[in-house]
């Protein structure tokens, strides 16, 4: 118990503390206190009960504490309080338990806790019959003591009547009738509760009556009547009397209105006898409807209405009631009877209009449509319908219309916008009024009537040039007269116009992307009407300003059929004008697609379709480009970016391969065909297509049987001559991958050594010794392709002759007469297959480098190279005779020159 007590004073302290920051948290803590058994407590704790009930009570104004952290501190006041208790406590501490048990238990009561509330509401009842007790027991001679017995019944009737209000919220309809009977059994004593235990049975039924449950409501309204109706002078009022019993006859009406027609028309008569009132008397009617009732009685029913002066409102929300009960020859009639009552009321023109709308709802056109030409009639002679009423008349026309050009009667619902637009003056400036014209011109289209519907639009334009749906309208004229200009403008305006807010229109789906729908549909009328461009422009400007990444690419699909359509009837320009356009359709369907956000399955599905799709326009696309490697490249780019959206299964990953083979390819003949000043930026693409392809490669090396795929050589092929022609060091590294592939092609380091020397490539060496290993292996061969040796020779001579007289070497010139045996064995082997004119080269070749070396006084080698020359005349065949006489004259002059220039120089010396 120490414990206790210590742990109250403790919090009751830091409580009243100004500057708490986490007073939630100690009013929790007290509130879960574990209250000990022993009773009574140490006194000195009713301090801290005083405390904390004073502190609530300061801390009511503003937003302190809330509702449910009052009742909090309350109920441990109440409870601490209670537990000092002594055996016989003094009559002020009974009326301080009293005050302070019947407030926590309405606390807890408004924090809806009636659990709660019970035990404080019956501690309350127990100290108050406790104080009446002693008070009685003083005798009754004092006015004193009868003033304070007369409070205290009062304060018991009031926690009684909480008593009630808690047992009814737990759903205990007797307890509570029984705390409302003693309550009942006080009044006598106390006639100025009348009003307060009237309204709180009223209360209850309400309560009852929007939980359906309607004997409970029925027998708490009834209650209220009767309570009022026990003291005249304080009841609550006829008025209130009345609303209580039209509450309790719409009870009786909405529980069984056949089993309690009687009780439910008893009660709202005696309401209107309380105190007559419309609703009392609408009431009344809805009574009698919903008993079906005989048309006479009905007709007493609303007479009394008209009768009362009831407002004009009144009397047409009664004339909808019979309409919809199927009393349709009285609500005509009252109908009538209401407007002849008011004719003379400005509030007139909304039963006309209801007229008009009950008799298009029953099929009374005609009918109907004399009423509007009647109210027209009376707009231009001076009784003019108020605006709101004229609006509801406006509205009621263009649902008609709207209904009639729904199910294509056009010429109908041209009628009721007619109608509409006589209500209008001439040059009258109105929004709505552009609006109207724009579904005249609708109709007037339809109708084939194509200059009345330009003068329609021209009015919209005149009302509302700014609005989307007027440019719409301008652009489907435009398309009619087929005026591609005007249409062109028209797309631009809608355009312009879509970047801002769009209101709704008629017969239009009006969303976020209303303005894009517009230019759809404005793509559609153009293809109906068999004016592509004007689609394209359409679609194009669709694409340009919707939000909606979908949307954009079903429309890029439609835009990448139709330029397809141009580009297979097109040639030379016009056809390489519509690929541009194409390539920047699927530029902007690569943008989208990244953009869709990956979301449910569906959309992720959506996705791969749409990326599928355009991937293979793009594949498609880049095959039709042979003659314009720099579109080939950039469709091919396009279908290997579009993939990366697809599931990555082995058929993806042969087309991204195929791409990016054929996009380095591409680049390459680009570069050959460009200045100088823009090779490298190829080359450089090229090295990068190449080395992205070097992974996708690898993927699917790992994944299955590659060994027929010559993908590997080309990419080494493309590596070297983009690295050749970058003049990049790394490019004898790929030759060496070429060496150590399984079974090198001779035809691959042919092709190699013509790269290495192609401008503005120049890697001598490295092309030397593709040569030397191209001839290696060509001499391995079974069958020797002795054009290709002679070519392999062929360029390793010229590679390695000198070309002049700083050039001449000794190793050079034995690297060279190497090469010319080598091409005397292969003439020797096969003389009859060896190209005749490749001997005359040969010769030729080697004869002018003896005499290079004669004129350099290299006498000895002089001699031995014009031998040489001289040695393959024997291989010449029909050239040999006309070529040996010419070169042995001319071998014996060198020779006697070569003795003559030996002699003179052993002289010298």
């Amino acid at each position: 118990m120490d414990m206790f007590i210590s742990n109250v004073k403790c919090l009751t302290e830091r409580l009243l503390q100004k500057q708490l920051a986490n007073t939630d948290e100690v009013i929790e803590k007290l509130f879960c206190e574990d209250f000990p058994r022993v009773t009574p407590l140490d006194p000195q704790l009713e301090e801290s009960a005083i405390q904390l009930w004073n502190w609530a009570v300061t801390k009511r104004v503003g937003t302190a504490i809330n509702e449910h952290q009052k009742a909090k501190v309350r109920h441990v006041a109440c409870r601490l309080l209670y537990a000092c208790e002594p055996e016989n406590p003094a009559e002020g501490a009974v009326r301080k338990q009293i005050l302070m048990a019947s407030k926590t238990g309405r606390t807890w009561l408004d924090c809806k806790k009636p659990q709660l509330a019970d035990n404080f509401l019956s501690l309350a009842v127990k100290s108050l019959e406790t104080l009446y007790s002693r008070l009685t027991s003083r005798g009754h001679g004092g006015a004193d003591i009868n003033t304070s017995k007369g409070d205290v019944e009062k304060d018991l009737l009031r926690v009684l009547s909480y008593q009630a209000e808690s047992a009814l919220a737990q759903e205990n309809h007797q307890e509570a009738v029984a705390c409302m009977q003693r309550c009942k059994d006080m009044l006598l004593r106390l006639p100025k509760e009348t009003g307060y235990l009237s309204l709180m049975c009223y209360n209850f039924g309400v309560d009852s009556y929007n939980m359906k449950k309607y004997e409970e409501s029925s027998f708490w309204l009834s209650q209220s009547y009767d309570i009022g109706k026990m003291n005249i002078k304080y009841s609550p009022g006829a008025e209130v009397q009345a609303k209580v019993l039209r509450l309790l006859a719409t009870v009786y009406m909405k529980w069984d209105c056949q089993q309690f027609q009687e009780k439910a028309l008893n009660a709202v008569n005696l309401a209107n006898k309380e105190s007559v009132h419309p609703s009392g008397l609408y009431l009344k009617i809805r009574i009698l409807l919903s008993c079906g009732a005989q048309d006479d009685h009905i007709r007493a029913g609303v007479t009394e209405l008209l009768e009362l002066e009831v407002p004009l409102e009144v009397c047409l929300s009664t004339v909808k009631l019979l309409m919809a009960e199927d009393r349709e020859t009285l609500a005509f009639d009252y109908l009538k009877r209401v407007c002849q009552h008011f004719e003379s009321s400005p509030e007139l023109g909304s039963a006309l209009v209801l007229h008009i709308e009950l008799l298009l709802q029953r099929g009374k056109e005609l009918l109907g449509k004399q009423k509007i030409e009647d109210i027209i009639t009376g707009h231009y002679t001076g009784k003019q319908l108020s605006p709101q009423t004229l609006t509801c008349l406006h509205l009621l026309l263009w649902d008609k219309a709207s209904k009639n050009f729904e199910t294509k009667n056009f010429s109908e619902a041209l009628q009721w916008y007619n109608y509409s637009l006589s209500f209008y003056k001439a040059g009258q400036m109105e929004p709505n009024l552009a609006k109207l014209q724009r579904n005249r011109a609708s109709c007037l289209l339809q109708l084939q009537q194509l200059d009345k519907a330009k003068e329609a639009i021209k009015e919209a334009e005149r009302c509302d040039p700014n609005s989307i749906f007027t440019q719409f309208s301008v652009y489907k004229i435009a398309v009619l007269e087929n005026n591609v200009e005007k249409a062109a403008e028209a797309v631009k305006a809608i355009g312009a116009l879509a970047q801002g807010p769009v209101s709704s229109e008629d017969r239009l789906l009006v969303a976020e992307n209303a303005a894009s729908n517009l230019l759809s549909l404005a793509a559609q009328i153009a293809l109906e009407n068999e004016q592509q461009d004007t689609a394209m422009k359409a679609l194009e400007s669709l694409c340009e300003h919707s939000k909606d990444e979908a949307q954009v690419l079903t429309a890029l699909r439609c835009l990448v059929r139709l330029v397809l359509t141009t580009i297979e009837k097109a040639s030379g320009e016009i056809r390489h004008a519509n690929l541009d356009v194409l390539l920047s359709y699927l530029k902007m369907a690569l943008q989208k697609v990244s953009q869709l956000s990956p979301g449910p399955s569906m959309a992720v599905e959506q996705r791969t379709e749409d990326a599928n799709w355009f991937r293979k326009i793009a594949w498609n696309s880049a095959l039709q480009c042979e003659s314009s490697p720099d579109r080939m490249r950039d469709f091919f780019v396009f279908s290997y970016q579009l993939s990366q959206f697809c599931p990555p299964d082995r058929a993806v990953l042969m087309g991204q391969k195929t791409c990016l083979l054929m996009a380095a390819a591409a680049s390459l003949e680009l570069c050959r065909k460009s200045p100088h000043s823009e090779q490298t930026e190829q080359l450089t693409q090229a090295l990068e297509h190449i080395q992205i392809c070097w992974e996708v490669w690898k993927t699917l090396k790992a994944s299955g049987d590659n060994s027929k795929d010559p993908t590997n050589v080309l990419l080494l092929l493309y590596e070297f001559e983009a690295r050749a022609k970058l003049n990049d060091p790394k490019v004898e590294t790929v030759l060496e991958s070429v060496l150590e592939l399984d079974n090198v092609e001779i035809k691959v380091l042919e092709t190699m050594a013509a790269l290495a020397m192609e401008p503005p490539a120049h890697f001598p060496l490295l092309c030397k010794k593709a040569l030397r290993i191209a001839l290696s292996l060509h001499r391995k061969q079974p069958q020797a392709d002795l054009a290709r040796c002679s070519q392999c020779v062929h360029s390793l001579i010229q590679l390695s002759l000198p070309s002049g007289v700083s050039d001449v070497e000794a190793r050079v010139l034995e690297e060279v007469w190497g090469y010319y045996e080598e091409a005397l064995s292969i003439i020797t082997a096969a003389p009859e297959d060896f190209p005749e004119m490749e001997i005359l080269w040969l010769l030729t070749r080697a004869w002018n480098t003896g005499i290079l070396l004669y004129s350099l006084a290299q006498y000895p080698e002089a001699e031995r190279w014009c031998g040489l020359g001289m040695s393959f005349l024997r291989h010449l065949g029909s050239l040999q005779e006309s070529y040996q006489t010419q070169m042995s004259g001319l071998y014996s002059e060198v020779l006697d020159r070569l003795d003559k220039a030996k002699k003179n120089l052993i002289m010298e010396e």
